[in-house]
């Protein structure tokens, strides 16, 4: 199933499945008398898509994806890197991405991502326990601001990663029943209609049950924590000429058997 998250007409937030990529129509999900969120009869049509999450916590991954650690300078390391972005940083499908302008960056990046999402507390579990507390999967766009993240940082990532806007989050989040590998998905990222990114997520370093035991290590995670799992190689910043967002811009993660999630470029108004 593939759970989207939108706006109704009477402006309330519904929870449902979608019907199909051609179909824009969603049958309705509420609590049923368990309390248990199910499917219902009634087949609505959303005035607009919100992130299919509201994360407790988002975490990301650097450099999972060989091709990108090495176009990245990145080191080659035994355990995942990690670093965090803020809640607020989400942005829902077709929001803007805004180039911060108070703290102002010029070398705003797109990041193309796998996002999985942990549907039950969980802790010190296993690589073969992981994918059990798995909750679905979504697109990321793990936007960087780069000068942040690299020259004013104080050589830690966050201040370049969690700026708001910085994490959209859609269209969709595809069940387990509809991922059952998730180590075999196609990803890619456009920037006005361009191919930039290309890769699979069997390219990756470190497996998403691999993330999952390493991150709940001595750490519980709570329902709704939020992992991306690192992008394939050719972000703007490793291009040559380098290649930075711009107001006017389009971005478009397409990840197999989810979706794509688009967001348009504007600057942050002052």
């Amino acid at each position: 199933m593939r759970v989207v998250r939108f706006e109704d007409e009477s402006g309330q937030a519904c929870w449902g499945s979608r019907q199909g990529d051609d179909d824009d129509s969603v049958r309705l999900m509420a609590h049923n008398d368990q309390g248990v969120m199910a499917l219902t009869d009634r087949i609505v049509q959303p005035v607009r898509y919100l992130a299919p999450v509201i994360p407790t916590g988002i975490v990301c991954v650097a450099a999972n994806y060989a091709e990108h650690a090495r176009e990245s300078g990145a080191a080659d390391n035994e355990h995942p890197v990690l670093f965090l972005k803020l809640p607020g940083a989400v942005q829902d499908p077709d929001g803007p991405i805004v180039l911060p302008r108070q703290l102002r960056s010029d070398q705003v990046d797109y990041e193309g991502e796998l996002a999985v999402v942990v549907g039950q507390t969980c802790r010190n579990v296993t690589p073969e326990e992981a994918l059990g507390y798995v909750l679905g999967y979504t697109c990321a766009n793990d936007v960087s601001a780069r000068d942040w993240q690299k020259q004013w940082g104080g050589g830690q990532f966050c201040r370049g990663k969690m700026f708001d806007t910085f994490c959209p989050l859609g269209p969709a989040l595809a069940t387990p029943d509809e991922i059952p590998d998730p180590q075999n998905l196609s990803i890619r990222t456009r920037l006005n209609g361009e191919l930039m990114q290309e890769g699979h997520t069997s390219q990756m370093t470190f497996s998403i049950a691999e993330l999952i035991a390493f991150i709940s290590g001595s750490t519980t995670l709570l329902p709704g924590t939020v992992v991306l799992t690192g992008t394939p190689a050719g972000v703007g910043a490793a291009r040559d000429p380098q290649v930075f967002l711009q107001p006017g811009d389009q971005v478009s993660v397409e990840i197999e058997k989810i979706g794509t999630l688009s967001n348009p470029v504007i600057e942050e108004p002052l």
